[in-house]
């Protein structure tokens, strides 16, 4: 892992015995070459662990799984889903939007930059932390996988009850393979399709998941989250 994407400190106790496997060392060396060689990778160096920098450990409420950055120059910056100000909202994201207007009414903001959701304990997790420009899912299955899956691991092993947003088979599928996030688990579990224009209409809108969380939340003790993003 480059310097300028060391891991923030309250993650180091879980990730730094993955990033000392063959595999992390692979995938290390994997991101080299394909820099070297002259592609673009996003997001850029500094910020691929944004969403581990932003939300430490301990602060985790709720964790929404992400499947790789987006691939358009400009767009991705560490946290899923979200892009920079200034940037065109993704349509993923816009019906995120709706569906938050719609459940705690709450108008849509003009702008897609989620970090006001990070700051308050809203891990906004890509399955892969990279990706060539321009072709989506290119580095799925070069070891990020190992890394995030015990991120997630790290969260649901946490006492403190949280909330897992499954949009999509990818992100449960994710959630499979992690110990403590069974029909046992103390956590909530909230599933509906991707909010992609592909799938939203077959279940992602009336989902309902923003004020489901809020009072699972509150009901704990851990405070609702504030879905509202400053302008």
């Amino acid at each position: 892992m480059p310097e300028s994407d060391a891991v923030p400190e309250s993650w180091r106790p879980v990730l730094d015995p993955v990033l000392a496997t063959p595999e992390s060392r692979r995938l290390g060396g994997f991101l080299k070459a394909e820099e070297a060689s002259g592609k673009r990778i996003f997001p850029p160096r500094g910020s691929r662990l944004a969403a581990l920098a932003l939300t430490p450990l301990d602060k985790v409420k709720v964790v929404i799984l992400g499947q790789d950055p987006y691939h358009g120059a400009g767009q991705a910056h560490g946290l899923c889903f979200s892009v920079q100000k200034g940037v065109k909202v993704p349509p993923s994201l816009v019906n995120i939007y709706k569906e938050i207007e719609a459940d705690l009414g709450i108008p849509r903001p003009a702008h897609g930059h989620l970090e006001a959701w990070a700051r308050q304990g809203v891990l906004l997790l890509n399955n892969s932390l990279t990706v060539e420009e321009g072709q989506a899912g290119s580095h799925q299955g070069k070891g990020w996988e190992a890394i995030t899956d015990a991120v997630v691991a790290a969260v649901a092993a946490r006492a403190e009850p949280c909330v897992f947003m499954l949009w999509g088979s990818h992100a449960r599928k994710k959630a499979e393979r992690v110990p403590g996030l069974g029909q046992d688990t103390h956590h909530l579990i909230l599933s509906a399709p991707h909010p992609s224009p592909l799938s939203a209409h077959s279940g992602w809108f009336g989902c309902r998941h923003f004020s489901k969380a809020n009072a699972f939340l509150e009901a704990n003790g851990r405070g609702a989250v504030d879905w509202r993003l400053p302008d």
